[in-house]
């Protein structure tokens, strides 16, 4: 049974920080490219950031550039998503998701159709 597990969200005041993880059961995450996506209410879910399976080749949104990053421990199975200088824009749920390569995370295609429950990050104004 392959399952994702992202934690780390909460509430935060514009400007504050946070760390994403997503941690995977029953799937080697090594053997994949991740990314991150996230839903804002009423909006579709896009694309946030994404890593190469084994080399330190990224992409992100134009919309987190600078302040996201994208990093991965494949020994802990895990990967992160550090968010800095938090907007409020930024809130919404966020979901990892396991894909063949991280330009194709970009185009939003995942290995796999289904999603984990995503983790919520709530910025203040």
């Amino acid at each position: 049974h392959v399952q994702l597990a992202e934690s780390g969200g909460g509430l935060v005041q514009a400007g504050g920080s946070l760390r994403l993880s997503c941690e995977g059961s029953g799937l080697t995450l090594s053997m994949y490219a991740m990314g991150w996506f996230r839903q804002a209410p009423g909006k579709e879910r896009e694309f946030v950031a994404s890593i190469e399976r084994s080399v330190d080749s990224t992409y992100y949104a134009d919309s987190v550039k600078g302040r996201f990053t994208i990093s991965r421990d494949n020994a802990k199975n895990t990967v992160y998503l550090q968010m800095n200088s938090l907007k409020p824009e930024d809130t919404a749920v966020y979901y990892c998701a396991a894909g063949r390569t991280a330009y194709r995370l970009y185009l939003g295609a995942t290995a796999f159709g289904s999603w984990g429950q995503g983790t919520q990050v709530t910025v203040s104004s």
